[in-house]
């Protein structure tokens, strides 16, 4: 995306894609939330964590969150929502997908409505990148509007596509409407067993 541009969107409005009031964006973070197979996370990774909306419910179901976003008053307002005293413990750093991994290893990693910002090849690496970071048998989830929006790079439904073609990923969990794609994967070369089967229903 041209240098800037999630400046100028957060400048006009602090939240433009207004997640904090449209029934899409509530029942999309419902969505994703009943997708994650685990009851808990140790440790859990959203690039592009915006205003800090999801951030918010993924510290519900974590014990450590770091997020990131490159616009800081995307950040900033993401800090201050989740400021709160007895809030999990959320790690904010201004870092974007297509920049340097740190050292670092999560069992959550979430790319949700930011992949689509991407061309092919930058996201082909992301993806790589989010297996070797992801702890064997940890959750990566992806989640995007699959409607077609002239600045994007690349549609919801390619980023999918993409994303189900990374060695090291196997699929376990698939949502999908005429408006959202929703992924869930494990680091695994096998099939990850079912929310059912690790409890022992099965």
């Amino acid at each position: 995306m041209p240098p800037g541009y999630f400046d100028q969107m957060y400048a006009r409005d602090v939240d433009p894609w207004r997640f904090t009031t449209r029934w899409y964006e509530r029942r999309k973070r419902a969505l994703t939330m009943a997708m994650l197979p685990r009851a808990r996370y140790r440790r859990g990774f959203e690039p592009g964590c915006s205003i800090g909306v999801l951030t918010e419910e993924l510290a519900g179901r974590c014990n450590h969150v770091v997020s990131t976003d490159i616009a800081e008053r995307a950040l900033d307002a993401a800090r201050s929502r989740l400021s709160r005293p007895n809030c999990t413990p959320v790690e904010f750093r201004l870092w974007g997908l297509g920049q340097p991994w740190e050292a670092e290893d999560f069992d959550l990693i979430v790319f949700s409505e930011v992949c689509y910002y991407l061309d092919t090849a930058s996201l082909r690496d992301v993806f790589e990148q989010a297996v070797a970071h992801l702890e064997p048998g940890g959750t990566l989830l992806c989640a995007h509007w699959r409607h077609v929006v002239a600045d994007y790079p690349l549609t919801g439904d390619e980023v999918h596509a993409i994303a189900r073609q990374t060695a090291g990923l196997s699929a376990s969990a698939h949502y999908d409407d005429e408006d959202l794609l929703i992924d869930v994967f494990a680091a695994s070369t096998g099939i990850p067993p079912s929310v059912a089967e690790v409890e022992g229903l099965v």
